[in-house]
């Protein structure tokens, strides 16, 4: 299910190696950019004290074979389960979403599900290696608890996931698939960045997901700014009956627009692939939110204004989930 002629490389990705987004106004800020932003950063109280809470995880999913359900852990993490299958998405249960245990973005939340009463998982899906969606000690965590677990990450990320013992490792670049136990997994483009340290930035791919049983589809954005290729995305791969996408982290526009959507365009995005598709079902679940301050924006603004912007589109109310920690949701 490979791209069948590789002889010509794709526009994201740089001739010297690495990758780079292909759209002409992708390019982010520099390190320049960020001491301003460092400098000048000014973060807004929130709208309430106090951040969500984590929902009652129900019991049912322990043993759960046939709903299709999502259910969110927090920030980019969520449990899919379609057809007795489970997927997790970005997983990091850490304090912090940091190289190291005792600075960085504190987690505000706790996790909606514990690592411990996970059931089964058979597939994981990586977006990108930054810090809150690729997390060392939960990989090494499900590595250990799931040794025949599939990994499914964008070009480059394997490396990270096989030195610490993970056995099935599949990287995909963008529009490529595959199929493991009876679902179709595709690999979808993002606009957003890699790396872990200064010097190994854009070494590795970033992207989204697509998981397919029968007729049920999933669309997981990842992390990505708003881009022209969501409803080509939607065209080759939908409809979605849920598209996953990031709400949080876009404070201040200027510096964070090129990485990071905020509400107004995750409800764009939205609208462009149910648009591409002819068709108005399938919900948006927001993501990327509520678990980590990342950026300026309050910690529950995004969901308000998610809200006010699904509202005033004129979007049926019941269309757009916003999960609280370890709140599931099942498809129609």
């Amino acid at each position: 299910m490979k791209r069948a002629n590789h002889n010509v490389s794709p526009l994201h990705h740089r001739p010297a190696g690495g990758f780079r987004n292909p759209w002409p106004s992708a390019a982010p800020h520099g390190t320049g950019g960020f001491f301003k932003w460092m400098l000048t950063r000014s973060r807004r109280k929130p709208l309430v004290e106090n951040a969500p809470a984590p929902a009652k995880v129900p019991d049912s999913l322990l043993t759960n074979s046939s709903r299709p359900t999502v259910t969110w852990v927090g920030h980019s993490t969520f449990l899919i389960q379609l057809s007795g299958l489970n997927v997790l998405t970005d997983p990091i249960w850490s304090e912090r979403a940091s190289p190291v245990s005792f600075a960085g973005p504190k987690r505000l939340v706790p996790p909606g599900i514990s690592l411990e009463s996970l059931p089964e998982i058979h597939v994981t899906l990586l977006s990108h290696d930054h810090y809150d969606h690729l997390d060392d000690v939960t990989v090494r965590y499900l590595i250990r608890r799931f040794p025949s677990m599939h990994w499914l990450v964008p070009l480059g990320v394997g490396e990270f996931l096989r030195s610490r013992g993970a056995a099935s490792v599949t990287e995909l670049d963008w529009w490529d698939g595959t199929v493991l136990a009876g679902a179709a997994f595709k690999c979808t483009p993002a606009q957003h960045f890699s790396g872990r340290f200064p010097w190994n930035r854009n070494a590795t791919l970033w992207c989204g997901w697509v998981v397919q049983i029968r007729d049920t589809r999933v669309f997981f954005a990842g992390d990505t700014a708003l881009h022209p290729d969501f409803d080509e995305i939607a065209r080759r791969f939908g409809p979605f009956d849920v598209a996953i996408l990031p709400i949080g982290a876009y404070d201040p526009r200027w510096f964070m627009h090129n990485v990071h959507m905020d509400p107004t365009e995750a409800v764009n995005a939205f609208v462009a692939m149910q648009t591409a598709n002819g068709s108005p079902g399938g919900v948006m679940v927001g993501s990327h939110w509520g678990t980590f301050r990342l950026t300026d924006e309050p910690v529950d603004e995004p969901p308000v204004l998610a809200r006010q912007v699904w509202a005033d589109a004129g979007m049926i109310s019941d269309r757009l989930w916003i999960l609280g920690a370890g709140e599931t949701r099942t498809l129609e």
